[in-house]
């Protein structure tokens, strides 16, 4: 089969390869791959500028936001019929039987294994997935739609199952980037009065998405400062909560200026700048900051239902669907921001 692989440990090395075909064994099934989003993690590795705690087994296939039919089912596998519509989670393999694992916190097991990174991913024709981490497609949601489960999961998970929106609230967003911009419409779902979106000179035409999308200031940071905007919002006090969807460290310093005392901040994007900055501030305005990172079953399945009802729209930030050979303008139209979110189709 033909799969996008991350060969080397170097900018740049990623191509399109055959490789051998997958085999559903015992106890999982073989997915076939419609659509694959692409996430700004897989940008990363393209350039080799990944976060250094998120070293790839190299060579691998890349990608983890898939969506597609089982193919295929292993023998044991009960539950599951060749032609059923599936997105797929991103913990290929965890243990099973650490604490964390047992409390139903899955995404933080340490042996841990996610599909683009330690395990074969999705940008190919087929992967191989256990059956715990299946989800069933609604009927009426798209194959394009559904591989946008996985990102919308991470901004669920940051503003509803660690830090929370309450009706009412004044929510900032750094980044408007594909997780920023999910974070706006699930802020907004949970009764935000208030959502500034922050954006760069790159993101002219994903400041006007989050415009049509319901947040109601955006800012350009390199033209002007958000503490400005939000100093005079609701009682001037500071946002209630702070989302960091940047992935540059230096971000977590506005975002101790632009938090309100009492108020959270939840942390979604990573990288690998060290911070140089004192956390005084977290401690003063006692402040809670959040770490957020992946989700789980109950995530996926909470998603999926708002995709059905049409209360979340994945339809409205994605830009493009290209064939796999395509994939560097996919990539690059979301690193120049031409788009929101792009996806893959591996099959052609």
């Amino acid at each position: 089969m033909r799969a996008l692989v991350k060969y080397a440990d170097a900018d740049g090395a990623l191509e399109v390869r055959e490789v051998p075909d997958p085999v559903a064994g015992p106890g999982t099934v073989l997915v076939g791959v419609h659509t694959v989003g692409v996430c700004g993690s897989d940008i990363h590795l393209w350039h080799n500028t990944q976060s250094r705690s998120s070293v790839p087994v190299l060579p691998v296939v890349v990608g983890h936001e898939s969506a597609g039919i089982v193919a295929a089912v292993g023998e044991g596998v009960a539950g599951w019929a060749t032609g059923d519509r599936i997105v797929c989670e991103t913990a290929a393999s965890v243990c099973g039987a650490c604490a964390l694992c047992r409390a139903g916190r899955y995404n933080l097991c340490p042996s841990r294994q996610g599909y683009g990174l330690r395990r074969d991913g999705a940008m190919a024709e087929y992967l191989v997935a256990e059956p715990r981490v299946l989800h069933r497609i609604p009927d009426g949601v798209s194959f394009e739609a559904a591989s946008m489960c996985e990102p919308f999961a991470v901004a669920y998970n940051a503003l509803v199952e660690r830090a929370t929106v309450s009706p009412g609230d004044l929510v900032v967003v750094q980044g408007a980037g594909a997780i920023g911009i999910l974070a706006l419409q699930v802020a907004r779902l949970r009764g935000a009065a208030t959502v500034v979106m922050l954006g760069t000179d790159i993101d002219g035409y994903r400041l006007e998405a989050a415009t049509r999308l319901g947040a109601d200031h955006v800012v350009n940071v390199d033209r002007q400062d958000p503490a400005d905007v939000v100093a005079g919002l609701h009682d001037g006090l500071g946002a209630d909560l702070v989302v960091d969807a940047t992935g540059v460290s230096a971000a977590l310093v506005q975002s101790m200026r632009l938090v309100r005392p009492a108020g959270a901040i939840a942390k979604v994007g990573w990288g690998p700048q060290p911070l140089g900055h004192s956390l005084d501030p977290l401690v003063k305005k006692a402040v809670t900051l959040y770490g957020c990172y992946s989700h789980t079953w109950g995530t996926w399945e909470a998603v999926l239902r708002l995709f059905a009802d049409g209360r979340l729209r994945p339809d409205l930030v994605l830009g493009g669907v290209y064939p796999i050979d395509e994939w560097e303008e996919a990539f690059t139209a979301m690193q120049q921001g031409r788009h929101v979110k792009s996806a893959l189709r591996p099959a052609g």
